[in-house]
C-alpha cells in the first residue's frame, strides 16, 4: 500500500537537518537546530545512523570526524557513548531519535532519512529499520521516511506499512559516489525501485530536476521533493518543477 504525504509536507519548506547554523551554536541535526526548526514553523530533514547496539541515532556522517571532535564510525559507539559527544560549535551532544521524536512532538512534519548502512545500496538485515519503525509506532504527528538504499525503504514499507516512504534520488555521478560501483549508480539514476518499495514521493538531487524519469512519476501524481536548495533564485528555479524544497543558508518564505 502506498501511503500519501500529508499536506505539510508539501506546504511548508523542509529544512536540510533542521535550521543549523554553526555560527548560532546550532549545528546540523542538533537540538538546538530542530528546536529552532519548529518555533520558526518548517518542516525538519533529519538524518539517521544506527549506534553499536542498534539504537537509531541522528547523525549525517558515517564517522565522528567532521561533526565532533572525536573520530571513528558512529556504528561502533553504543548509543550511551554517542550521547555523551559534544557537537562542534555546539554545547549539544549527539541526540538520539526518540529524544527528537519527543522534541519535534508532531508540532511540525518530520522527514526522517535513513542513512545506507551497507556502503553499495545493498540489503540490510532490516534490524536496523525495525527499531526506527517500532520507534514510529508511537510517534503522534506528520512523519515519513526515506532513504538513498530501496532496500531499507522496503523493509519499512514492512515493518511500518502505514507510514509515507519515499526514495532519495540523485544524478549519481560515479566521482560524487565512490566507493559505489559505476553500474550501481547507472542503476540507480533511473529510479526502477519506486514502485517495489511502494514509495509515494521523492526527494530528487535539485540539479537532476530536469530527468525524463522525474518527469514520468510527477506525470503519474508522485510527490516530487528536492534537496538541497541554497538560495531564493535557485528556489524558485526548482519549484518548477518539485511541489516543496530542502533548503539550508537562507529562510524561506512561509506560504
Amino acid at each position: 500500500m502506498r501511503v500519501p504525504l500529508p499536506a505539510g509536507f508539501l506546504s511548508l519548506p523542509i529544512a536540510h537537518r533542521a535550521l543549523h547554523d554553526r555560527a548560532k551554536r546550532r549545528p546540523e541535526n542538533s537540538v538546538g537546530a530542530i528546536r529552532a526548526a519548529v518555533i520558526a514553523g518548517y518542516a525538519i530533514e533529519i538524518d539517521i545512523q544506527v549506534s553499536s547496539d542498534g539504537v537509531p541515532m541522528v547523525f549525517h556522517d558515517e564517522e565522528l570526524d567532521r561533526l565532533t571532535d572525536e573520530s571513528g564510525p558512529v556504528s561502533c559507539l553504543t548509543a550511551k557513548e554517542l550521547t555523551r559527544i559534544e557537537l562542534r560549535d555546539s554545547d549539544d551532544t549527539i541526540p538520539t531519535l526518540a529524544q527528537i521524536l519527543a522534541l519535534v512532538a508532531g508540532r511540525v512534519p518530520l522527514l526522517i532519512e535513513i542513512k545506507d548502512q551497507t556502503q553499495a545500496m545493498s540489503d540490510t538485515d532490516g534490524r536496523f529499520e525495525a527499531a526506527i519503525a517500532a520507534l514510529l509506532s508511537l510517534y503522534q504527528g506528520p512523519v515519513a521516511v526515506m532513504s538513498f538504499n530501496p532496500f531499507s525503504v522496503e523493509h519499512m514499507a514492512r515493518f511500518a506499512p502505514g507510514l509515507p516512504r519515499g526514495l532519495t534520488t540523485s544524478a549519481y555521478d560515479p566521482a560524487d559516489w565512490s566507493p559505489l560501483p559505476p553500474e550501481t549508480c547507472e542503476r540507480l539514476r533511473e529510479i526502477p525501485d519506486f514502485d517495489r518499495t511502494l514509495s509515494s514521493f521523492i526527494s530528487h538531487e535539485a540539479v537532476d530536476l530536469s530527468r525524463t524519469r522525474v518527469a514520468e512519476l510527477k506525470e503519474r501524481g508522485v510527490a516530487i521533493l528536492c534537496w538541497t536548495i541554497r538560495s531564493p533564485e535557485a528556489e524558485t528555479v526548482a519549484r518548477r518543477i518539485a511541489q516543496n524544497v530542502t533548503f539550508e543558508g537562507y529562510l524561506p518564505r512561509i506560504a
